[in-house]
């Protein structure tokens, strides 16, 4: 094994603070990672730690540092990227209670540096909004208003203001005159809590639209505790856009983009910057995912603009790195690199595309390491020893995908976790293991085979071929065999929170402009 060295909190803040690149990676569960950390940690967990790094740290040189709360992740991460070629890998020095005895500032929930900078954007801009109620009133009296939902198009099914349409953040500029095209219209921008609203009423107003523009205060939660009612299973989605709203659009977002400090490149420029070895080079398509699917540039990734303005830590985990935008209309990479570049990204939107550059369709594939081998089954051979005792099935999918559908008798468990598993199972004469496709199954199987005797196989093809193959399914949390820490549920999310839940996030939020003041590290510039 590789000696792993250490870093402390103060190479970290100094690097922050010099904007050089660096990876600062929590190698734990979401739950535990949301509970507590760094402004500029990005949650890679030990257990998908091979499925996701070279995607979010692409660069085999990034300067790493991993850490956990005591658990013992951290050590075996560092070795695990070591092994994948990672050269310059160390652990912070007392983990995460040592960031905090260093006087580090730690902040709770996700996607954190996103959202406090939609906070800080509010405190600056002075982002219009109005109340729920005013809101309410505004459509029981059938007024000259439109409300726009600018989360992803699931969110939307789940909960949404009634009569709202579905415009995704980075759609915004540049589909609101065709669904507002009388300048008098009051165009309302709501998301679930405060951030996307924010950043997509902000977004309308730099802009310049004509009309009159407010987010929806505290979105669906401000909605909820003011005693209203969602709707459900809605479908409206936006329109297509004539040639004329979208040329005006384009002279908006590209003003916009400029005034950000966005800078310009054209293909020969994107070569030379990805043929840089001491940077970092992102290449992400703004589109909807069904416009990258029909027709996208080679090498680049599918990240929905408002997405990625919402969620930049899940996608360009290396703080420091430079941002490449890409769309067929000039728009959306605009309005989006506009705001990755007030937020401290080094950003440019790529310019002298045609429509043959578009080539490569499908979805998005993430590059993935070497795959260990694996005792690999079929269905029915499982189908046949589930029949008899001794045969111990583990499902290692996402812990919503497994209380959703699992195979009979499964017991769900989180890869970074088999010691605690393996004491929880009845005895086994062989395990089998699973997952929605056993991609993650096979990494399971390596380090599981190295913690016991037993034979050890995984079923091909996963759950996936299991369901396909018409075997029969169960639901719920039948069988956990560890906590479900995998994800952490956000305040924000579904319809079932406690009003408590909802509020305390509310409260939260307005409290992350005081604690960037006090972290001092996030370099965010206002326009």
């Amino acid at each position: 094994m590789s000696f792993v060295t250490t870093r402390r909190y103060h190479d970290i803040r100094r690097a922050l603070l010099a904007r050089e690149e660096l990876a600062l990676i929590d190698v734990r569960e979401e739950d535990p990672f949301a509970q507590a950390h760094p402004l500029f940690a990005a949650n890679i967990a030990l257990s998908k730690l091979e499925l996701e790094v070279f995607a979010r740290v692409p660069r085999r040189d990034t300067a790493i540092t991993v850490y956990d709360d005591g658990e013992g992740l951290a050590a075996v991460a560092a070795q695990r990227l070591q092994a994948l070629g990672y050269r310059d890998v160390a652990v912070l020095e007392g983990g995460l209670a040592g960031w905090r005895a260093a006087g580090g500032e730690v902040f709770r929930d996700v996607n954190v540096p996103s959202k406090a900078f939609g906070e800080l954007v509010e405190s600056v801009r002075h982002t219009p909004s109005l109340a729920a109620e005013q809101v309410q009133a505004l459509l029981d009296e059938k007024a000259n208003v439109v409300v726009l939902d600018a989360r992803r198009f699931d969110e939307y099914q789940t909960m949404s203001i009634p009569g709202g349409i579905s415009v995704p953040g980075a759609e915004l500029v540049l589909r609101v005159a065709e669904l507002a095209p009388d300048p008098d219209t009051q165009v309302i921008v709501n998301c679930a809590g405060r951030t996307r609203s924010i950043i997509g009423t902000q977004s309308l107003v730099n802009a310049g639209i004509p009309n009159p523009v407010a987010a929806l205060r505290n979105g669906t939660i401000g909605w909820t505790l003011a005693g209203q009612q969602l709707a459900h299973d809605q479908d409206r989605r936006f329109p297509e856009v004539s040639a004329a709203n979208g040329a005006n659009a384009a002279r908006q977002a590209r003003a916009v983009a400029d005034r950000s400090g966005v800078l310009r490149l054209e293909q020969d420029g994107l070569l030379d910057w990805q043929a840089d070895p001491t940077r970092t080079t992102y290449l992400f398509d703004v589109r909807t995912p069904e416009e990258y699917n029909a027709g996208h540039l080679p090498g680049s990734r599918s990240v929905p603009g408002g997405q990625l303005v919402q969620e930049t830590d899940h996608v360009a985990s290396v703080r420091g790195a430079r941002i490449v935008l890409v769309d067929d209309d000039g728009v959306r990479a605009n309005m989006s690199a506009s705001w990755l570049a007030q937020m401290g990204w080094q950003v440019a939107v790529l310019d002298g595309l045609s429509v043959a550059d578009f080539n490569a369709t499908g979805e998005w594939q993430p590059p993935l390491p070497e795959q260990p081998a694996a005792n690999d089954i079929g269905v029915e051979r499982l189908a046949s020893w589930l029949q008899e005792d001794g045969t111990v099935l583990l499902d290692f999918t996402t812990s919503a995908n497994y209380v959703k559908r699992h195979i009979p008798g499964a017991h769900w468990s989180i890869r970074a976790q088999l010691a605690e598993t393996l004491e929880s199972l009845p005895p086994a004469s062989r395990y089998v293991l699973t997952c929605g496709s056993s991609l993650l199954a096979r990494f399971a199987a390596h380090d599981l085979q190295a913690l016991t005797r037993t034979p050890v196989y995984v079923l091909e093809g996963g759950t996936s071929r299991w369901i396909a193959a018409g075997q029969p399914l169960e639901t719920g949390e039948t069988q956990l065999a560890v906590p479900r820490s995998d994800r952490y549920r956000r305040p924000y999310e579904g319809t079932d929170n406690p009003r408590e839940a909802m509020q305390g996030y509310l409260d939260w939020e307005y409290g992350l402009v005081a604690q960037l003041e006090r972290d001092g590290t996030h370099g965010f510039k206002v326009l």
